[in-house]
């Protein structure tokens, strides 16, 4: 496997983007958007903290790459998306990321993926269904070299 991505390489890149997350959580003028900050702030040392201990909870799934397609309006982007199934033979959407482009060739059919995300509470409280509302961050991503089928 290979780790195609990591948040922590994307953040050291875009500090902007933790700025951006960190000031809509802050933000009382906006109840209802962005995250709520229960185990600090986004891409903050006490964030980090709260997944490497354990008290965010975090999501792992893996599978096999069943398609691969583009999925948004912009088609001279290319592939960008791919459906994976699951152990359990369920499918789910996702998407392609990579700290480096050039591993999104390695998003093909028959290659297993491996997806960590951080499980962080939305300030919109409860989901439809009463559960805890997250926000589903994407923290690594692995891809098999070869595929394993």
């Amino acid at each position: 496997m290979r780790l195609v991505y990591q948040l922590s390489e994307e953040l050291k890149n875009d500090p902007q983007q933790v700025a951006l997350a960190q000031a809509l959580t802050l933000d009382s003028s906006r109840p209802e958007m962005g995250l709520r900050g229960t185990y600090g702030l986004f891409g903050s040392l006490q964030w980090w903290k709260s997944i490497a201990e354990g008290t965010m909870p975090l999501r792992k799934i893996s599978g096999v790459v069943k398609r691969v397609y583009v999925a948004g309006q912009d088609l001279s982007e290319g592939e960008n998306a791919f459906d994976l199934l699951t152990s359990d033979n369920e499918t789910l959407a996702e998407s392609f990321y990579a700290n480096n482009e050039s591993d999104y060739c390695l998003f093909k059919v028959g290659h297993r993926v491996e997806i960590v995300y951080a499980l962080d509470e939305l300030k919109s409280q409860p989901d439809p269904d009463g559960n805890v509302n997250v926000s589903e961050i994407v923290l690594e991503m692995a891809v098999s070299e070869v595929p394993i089928l």
